[in-house]
């Protein structure tokens, strides 16, 4: 059979050239990163990277160099990728305030993909998230989020327990932590809240530092709104959530802590910890999870979390899977982002869905 054609827009780190704070700077823009867009189409069968875009010529070319494209394939600018390639799949790798107009075009092109892998977080603006999932509701093209805690298996089975098997019976509330910036790194730990839960956010009233550790301490050269932050939520299921992310990334764990009428959860993803206690007579008695052997972890999980996205888009391009991660689920965390900001500078709480002004309001990250 005759793979699946892709096409990489945007040729940084999560494209496949490594990640400021995830690996070595020497190795940054320099060699073949496999937890990365064009590493998951690697690791596939059914699809090929055949085309890459950046405005950025001398990033373009290495790219380029480093993952094989023919240089008549390496475009500067996605449109003009677009509009030459025929593709199955786009791959959106670009900063997140500019989502929305290359998930727009690439899902109104002539290169007619039937699915669009959006880098996270889904956009900068709830509006531009709106936006995008119109547009690609118009032109019949799948919108696959890369909240990549999704497409590990551990995690997948942990929803089947609560949503399915209800080992938690009645979530009453949650505790999470995770590393500032909220954008940037929190949108990661918001979404699996949001995954976990089957919710959307009530009411917000938000927290923000002004830090941002990717400037004060790893070195990047550009300014943007992301920050460290975070406060509580209500969800529209009655959960109450607390949310700490201005924590460093030296000192950070990724936790949520589930308190729920028949049982507790508490799942550590950075110190590779899960454990679960259900309620006997008034007792919470630790058991194991069951189907899950271990737990989370960065490096095998998060390691695999893009192979198994790159097939789930295979899948999908084969009809043979419903959309694990869908643009409107994305919105969600975004709306909360966003929620936390807007609580911040002016002082009340917000509601969700955010009114139409509010909507507008852009939180500009990498």
């Amino acid at each position: 059979m005759t793979p699946y054609r892709a096409g990489i827009v945007g040729t940084g780190g999560i494209a496949g050239m490594g990640i400021l704070g995830m690996h070595e700077e020497d190795e940054l823009g320099q060699q073949k990163v496999e937890a990365s867009h064009a590493g998951g189409y690697d690791a596939t069968d059914g699809i090929e990277l055949v085309a890459v875009a950046d405005v950025d010529e001398e990033k373009l070319r290495r790219f380029g160099d480093v993952w094989g494209i023919p240089q008549e394939r390496q475009y500067v600018g996605h449109e003009a990728m677009l509009a030459s390639e025929d593709l199955d799949v786009v791959s959106v790798c670009t900063p997140s305030f500019l989502h929305h107009d290359h998930v727009v075009d690439a899902a109104r092109s002539a290169a007619d993909p039937a699915v669009v892998w959006c880098e996270k977080p889904i956009a900068a603006a709830v509006a531009d998230a709106e936006e995008m999932v119109a547009a690609c509701e118009e032109t019949d093209t799948a919108l696959l989020v890369n909240h990549s805690f999704r497409f590990t298996e551990k995690l997948q089975r942990l929803r089947e327990l609560v949503q399915e098997e209800g080992i938690l019976g009645e979530v009453h509330s949650v505790t999470t932590q995770f590393r500032m910036e909220l954008l940037r790194n929190s949108t990661h730990l918001l979404d699996t809240l949001v995954y976990l839960l089957d919710a959307r956010a009530d009411q917000v009233s938000g927290y923000i530092t002004g830090e941002n550790e990717a400037i004060d301490s790893l070195g990047a050269d550009r300014e943007v709104d992301d920050a460290g932050g975070g406060g509580f939520v209500v969800m529209d299921d009655g959960t109450f959530v607390t949310v700490d992310c201005t924590v460093p990334r030296a000192d950070s764990s990724m936790l949520l802590n589930f308190v729920g009428s028949e049982g507790k959860l508490y799942v550590n993803n950075d110190d590779g910890e899960w454990r679960y206690w259900r309620l006997e007579d008034g007792d919470h008695v630790e058991a194991p999870l069951p189907g899950i052997d271990g737990s989370w972890t960065w490096e095998d999980d998060y390691q695999r979390a893009f192979a198994n996205a790159a097939r789930h888009v295979e899948e999908l391009l084969d009809g043979t899977a419903t959309n694990r991660s869908t643009g409107r689920e994305a919105t969600r965390s975004l709306e909360i982002i966003v929620g936390f900001y807007l609580s911040h500078y002016t002082g009340g709480q917000v509601d969700v869905p955010l009114e139409r002004p509010l909507r507008d309001v852009e939180i500009t990250s990498w």
